[in-house]
């Protein structure tokens, strides 16, 4: 009888484990306010407030909605989302036009455990491109 109970315990103990480690891992989270750089922009460069809700609304675990904020854009851009695919975070915001087109600006960067890389800024007028450069991304920055 002990030598069964010892058994299972040895054989509980790796999964317990296992199953320990994939939530923590799960737990990871993109949500918060991230210090976003721009540079080598023509237009854009500067910092901003990007605002992220990892409530997984938008298909893919890590997705939500998003904000941003900074001088050079006037204020604030409340409408936004984003997600996390393929290591890939996409963040879309929507920048109302000059001349009533619709227009957004467009981040991606490698993502993985709830930590953002360095990648790309895109602004796109009309659904071309407008303006572009570098973004860094830091974690409760602003």
């Amino acid at each position: 009888m002990t030598r069964n109970i010892r058994t299972l315990i040895a054989m509980a103990l790796p999964i317990v484990a296992f199953a320990l480690t994939s939530s923590a891992a799960m737990a990871q989270s993109y949500s918060g306010n991230w210090l976003l750089t721009v540079t080598q922009s023509q237009h854009a460069n500067g910092t901003y407030c990007l605002a992220l809700n990892d409530d997984g609304s938008l298909r893919f675990p890590h997705s939500g909605e998003a904000s941003l904020t900074g001088q050079k854009i006037g204020g604030t851009l409340p409408y936004g989302t984003f997600q996390v695919i393929a290591h890939f975070i996409t963040v879309t915001i929507e920048q109302p036009g000059d001349s009533g087109q619709n227009a957004a600006l467009v981040f991606v960067a490698p993502a993985s455990k709830g930590d953002i890389g360095k990648g790309v800024y895109d602004q796109a007028y009309g659904g071309e491109a407008f303006d572009s450069g570098a973004v860094a991304f830091l974690k409760g920055g602003c």
